[in-house]
């Protein structure tokens, strides 16, 4: 890998509005027989629940993957995602945007490093007070009964699914996307798009049937330069996704001038 130079960052920071009810996996040990059967992931500290970023980036890059149209072909577990398996792959036509912004794994060589973090977003306060508030089934969530009928003999099975109920606002969500190259401006139009996605789709699971509709609001943009770190420079806050991609030519202008590359 040849030398790198950090040159800048643009830094979002938003909430996360649960428009219904969301229910990102957990652990469902030590649950009793007869109790939920599909568990939300808690913070062990708080037993609040929580976004992992990990959930937020997967989900952004799947949909952009299939946007692009690329090769599901890593096998990762359960799941298939796209990777660049070569080096030449990675850098053919400008550069892979979903493998130059989410990574690749450490045995593609010659690559560059990673250009977008995620955060782990916590339930908001305003929202933990609501829901403490609101006597719900379990701390913070809701109970969902689903059930399942046998086509032939019409016989029942009831699911148990456990969601944090809608009007639930995450927050801080933070994303950090780094700037290494002239041409990774350009791809930091692919993470606008990757929450737009997302929220035109669903996050967590059962989005099918009902569950994971988001929206992002509030949505911060702020930038640092390598020249001057300790300075952060506050751009605009937009009420949501529409009104930040309406500004984005004027966007990248801004974070262009505030992060000189080179």
């Amino acid at each position: 890998m040849a030398d790198i130079q950090l040159f800048g960052r643009i830094l979002i920071s938003c909430e996360v509005h649960a428009l219904t009810g969301l229910h990102i996996g957990g652990s469902s040990t030590g649950m009793e027989i007869g109790g939920v059967d599909n568990t939300i992931i808690r913070d062990p500290l708080t037993n609040a629940p929580y976004i992992p970023g990990s959930s937020l980036r997967g989900k952004m890059r799947s949909q952009l993957e299939k946007v692009l149209g690329l090769p599901q072909n890593n096998r990762i577990g359960q799941v298939t995602i796209h990777t660049c398996k070569k080096p030449e792959e990675y850098h053919r036509n400008g550069g892979c945007p979903v493998c130059h912004i989410f990574g690749v794994p450490g045995e593609v060589g010659a690559t560059g490093p990673t250009l977008l973090l995620v955060r782990d977003t916590p339930l908001s306060e305003g929202s933990k007070k609501v829901l403490a508030q609101a006597h719900t089934d379990l701390a913070y969530t809701e109970i969902k009964t689903e059930v399942a009928i046998d086509r032939v003999t019409s016989a029942a099975n009831p699911r148990i699914l456990e969601r944090v109920p809608a009007g639930a606002v995450f927050a801080p969500a933070e994303l950090v996307f780094s700037i290494y190259q002239e041409a990774d401006f350009e791809r930091f139009k692919y993470v606008v798009d990757g929450l737009q996605l997302l929220e035109d789709d669903y996050l967590g699971g059962y989005g099918s049937r009902g569950s994971g509709k988001v929206a992002f609001r509030q949505i911060s943009v702020a930038a640092r330069s390598a020249q001057d770190y300790s300075q952060h420079h506050a751009w605009q806050t937009f009420s949501s996704l529409k009104e930040l991609e309406a500004a984005y030519a004027d966007l990248l202008r801004w974070a262009r001038g505030v992060i000189q590359v080179g």
